[in-house]
């Protein structure tokens, strides 16, 4: 086998996996798009009362195990942001966005979108 050989089956290779994983990423971007737009038709402005924030896993949270069995499997694993907050006189655990998390203040009211148990955004003011 020539050197040039290797260098033409390296490029088709290297073509095959490009455009994989360029189908790979237009499939999950259709995805993203979809559970957003279902986070959108289902959000609600609510006040809540932050008590807590921590990175932990969902399995160590304190959420009910039809809610846990629905999450998928990568999001088991991983440590995602979670929040402790009070509302109404209910305590519960909910998730979060990455940046809302950052922008949470500790111990205090805010209003946020809420869609679920997921925490979508903040929104400004109060109440």
């Amino acid at each position: 086998m020539e050197w040039w050989h290797l260098y033409i089956i390296l490029g088709v290779v290297a073509a095959g996996a490009g455009v994989g994983f360029y189908f790979l990423r237009k499939n999950l971007k259709q995805k993203v798009n979809d559970q957003q737009s279902l986070v959108n038709q289902h959000k609600v402005a609510t006040s809540i009362l932050v008590l807590e924030k921590r990175k932990d896993r969902v399995t160590n949270a304190n959420m009910p195990k039809s809610v846990i069995d629905q999450i998928p499997k990568i999001y088991k694993i991983r440590k995602v942001p979670l929040v402790k907050a009070k509302i109404g006189p209910q305590v519960m655990d909910l998730l979060c966005d990455e940046a809302v998390f950052e922008k949470l203040p500790l111990r205090k009211t805010v209003r946020v979108d809420l869609a679920g148990i997921y925490i979508a955004a903040i929104k400004p003011g109060k109440k």
